[in-house]
C-alpha cells in the first residue's frame, strides 16, 4: 500500500512539473510573438529619447514614457494617430507648420521645393564690386572780413571722385540682409568747389532762404531754391537711381501727410535725414545732382509715390523692403 501510494505521489509531481513547462513555454510563445517598436520622441526643447514598446498609438507610447502634452503643444504625427517600428514623434508648438519635402505615390513625385525654400531659408553670400561716387568738398574763400554785403562766386565746380568697393553682400530669400565693406580702392579723387566770397557795391543785404511750400489738390509748390534743396536732400540720401531717389523723397511725403506738415520741413527736422546730421548735402546743392534725381522730386510733389512708409535705414540695418539701396519700413 506504501508503494501505490508513493507511485501515486511520482504521477502527481510529475503532472504538475508538467502544466508548470506548459505555462512557461506558453507565455514564452506569446512573449516572442509581441510586436515591439523602437520609437524616438524628441521634446520641444530638443532633447530625443529613446524607447522600445509594444504599443503603436502615439497617444499610448507618451502615456507609458509619462510625457504629458501641454495646451499649446501637439505631436507629428497626430496624438491619435499610429505609428510603426523605426518611427519618431516629435513635440511642437501648435503653430509649427511641418514641410513635406517629397511623397512617393501611384503617381509619382511630389515636391514642394517653395516651401522648403520659404521655411527654412537659407543664406547665401556673394562677394559685390560696386563703384561708389566720392563726395567732393567745399572750400569758401573769404578775405574780405564780413559776411554782410558780399556775394558768392564760384571759380572752381566741384567733382565726385569715384571708388570701387568690395562687398560682401549676405541674401536670404533672395533679399539682401546684411553688408561688409571688405576693401575700398580710389580710382578717381575728388575735385573740391571753391567758392570765392567777394564784397559787393550794394550794402542790401540777401533775401534768407525760407521754406514757403503751398499745397492744393494733393500736390506741394515750391520756390526753386527750396526744389534746388530738396533735391540735394534726396540726391545725398539715395542719388544712385530714379527709383531710390523717388523712395526717399515719398517717405518725406508720406510723413508730411500724416503729421499735417510738407515734405522739406521734414527733411529738416532733427535727427531725421542728412540735413541735421551732416554737410555733405551741400556739394548736392545748386543743380549738382543727376537730372533723374529733379525728376523723382517734382514727380512725388505732384503726387507720385512708389511706397507707403514712413522711415528707412541703410540695407543690412533692419529687415523691410530693398528700394535703390535703403531698407524701407513702418516704425514699431
Amino acid at each position: 500500500m506504501k508503494k501505490e501510494e508513493k507511485a501515486s505521489v511520482s504521477i502527481m509531481k510529475i503532472l504538475c512539473v508538467t502544466v508548470i513547462l506548459i505555462l512557461i513555454s506558453g507565455i514564452g510563445v506569446m512573449a516572442f510573438n509581441t510586436d515591439l517598436n523602437d520609437v524616438k520622441i524628441i521634446l520641444q526643447n530638443g532633447y530625443e529619447m529613446s524607447t522600445v514598446t509594444s504599443k503603436t498609438k502615439v497617444a499610448d507610447i507618451l502615456r507609458e514614457n509619462n510625457i504629458i502634452l501641454e495646451e499649446n503643444q501637439k505631436t507629428i504625427p497626430e496624438v491619435e494617430g499610429d505609428i510603426s517600428d523605426g518611427a519618431t514623434i516629435k513635440i511642437v508648438d501648435m503653430s509649427y507648420n511641418e514641410v513635406q519635402i517629397a511623397k512617393i505615390s501611384e503617381e509619382g513625385v511630389q515636391t514642394s521645393l517653395d516651401q522648403l525654400l520659404e521655411n527654412y531659408a537659407p543664406i547665401t553670400e556673394k562677394i559685390v564690386v560696386e563703384q561708389v561716387a566720392i563726395p567732393f568738398e567745399t572750400i569758401t574763400k573769404n578775405t574780405t572780413g564780413t559776411t554782410t554785403g558780399t556775394k558768392d562766386t564760384v571759380i572752381q565746380n566741384g567733382k565726385d571722385g569715384l571708388k570701387e568697393v568690395t562687398y560682401k553682400i549676405k541674401y536670404q530669400n533672395d533679399v539682401e540682409i546684411e553688408r561688409t565693406v571688405l576693401s575700398e580702392k580710389v580710382i578717381q579723387e575728388p575735385v573740391n568747389k571753391i567758392v570765392q566770397v567777394q564784397k559787393i557795391a550794394t550794402s542790401r543785404a540777401s533775401t534768407t532762404t525760407r521754406t514757403t511750400a503751398s499745397y492744393s489738390g494733393g500736390k506741394w509748390s515750391y520756390s526753386s531754391g527750396d526744389i534746388d534743396l530738396l533735391c540735394a536732400i534726396t540726391a545725398q540720401e539715395c542719388g544712385s537711381s530714379y527709383t531710390g531717389a523717388l523712395a526717399v523723397i515719398t517717405t518725406a511725403c508720406n510723413r508730411a501727410q500724416t503729421k499735417g506738415s510738407d515734405p522739406l520741413t521734414q527733411y529738416k527736422a532733427k535727427g531725421q535725414f542728412c540735413y541735421s546730421i551732416d554737410n555733405h548735402w551741400k556739394n548736392k546743392l545748386n543743380g549738382n545732382y543727376p537730372s533723374y534725381v529733379k525728376q523723382a522730386v517734382i514727380d512725388a510733389l505732384n503726387g507720385a509715390r512708389n511706397h507707403n512708409y514712413l522711415s528707412f535705414r541703410a540695407a543690412g540695418t533692419h529687415s523691410g523692403e530693398y528700394i535703390g539701396g535703403n531698407v524701407y519700413f513702418n516704425p514699431m
